[in-house]
């Protein structure tokens, strides 16, 4: 699926089953909360944190899927209401780090540890 195709499907979806788009602020505010429940989600399996339940522990990565896919839908969410085409702000995203990153990251001791 491209992102275009993406932001279509979700828009579909909130103008049939979820009835309108919640106001950008809201939006702002989940994305905000289902980026922490990543950050949260990492810190236990690829970093210093423990799960406090075993049994999280076993689902984690399907978890942080899912918790990515959230993040993803709430991000298409406010693309959409603000007019962003995400698939061409990626693409001058990329234009942008590869010019000014061109050398940085190949320069920098601190990668070719």
């Amino acid at each position: 699926m491209t992102l275009k195709e993406a932001q279509e499907k979700v828009d579909h979806w909130i103008q049939t089953v979820g009835i309108r788009y919640f106001n950008e602020l809201t939006n702002t505010a989940i994305l905000t909360e289902e980026v922490g429940e990543v950050a949260r989600l990492m810190a236990r399996i690829y970093g210093e944190q423990s799960f406090k339940d075993k049994k999280k522990e076993q689902s984690a990565k399907e978890d942080l899927a899912g918790e990515m896919g959230d993040v993803l839908f709430v991000l298409l969410c406010l693309a959409n209401q603000t007019g962003v085409d995400l698939g061409e702000a990626l693409q001058k995203g990329m234009i942008k780090r590869s010019i000014r990153d061109q050398d940085r990251h190949a320069n920098n001791p601190k990668l070719h540890k």
